[in-house]
C-alpha cells in the first residue's frame, strides 16, 4: 500500500535506469511503462501499475547489488 512517504513509480524507475547499466530485455517493457507511471493506483494502458511492478520484479532478478535491493524493496512495499 502506497504510504504518504512513497516516492512516484517514475522517480524510482529512473533511479533503475541510472543503476542498472544493462537491463535485461524482459525488464524492459516493464521499466518503460514504470517511467510513465505515478501512483500504484495508476493504469498504463489497460494493465495496472500494480501488475507492472510485478512484473518488473519478475524480470529484475539480474538487477543486484545493494542499491538493487533497496530499491526493490522499495517497489514491493509500493504493492
Amino acid at each position: 500500500m502506497r504510504t504518504a512517504t512513497a516516492r512516484p513509480i517514475h522517480v524510482i524507475a529512473s533511479d533503475i535506469r541510472a543503476e542498472w547499466k544493462k537491463v535485461y530485455f524482459g525488464a524492459v517493457p516493464y521499466l518503460e511503462a514504470m517511467e510513465e507511471l505515478k501512483e500504484v493506483t495508476d493504469m498504463y494502458y489497460a494493465d495496472s501499475a500494480d501488475s507492472i511492478i510485478r512484473y518488473f520484479l519478475s524480470n529484475a532478478s539480474t538487477f543486484r547489488g545493494p542499491r538493487a535491493k533497496e530499491i526493490k524493496a522499495e517497489l514491493k512495499a509500493l504493492i
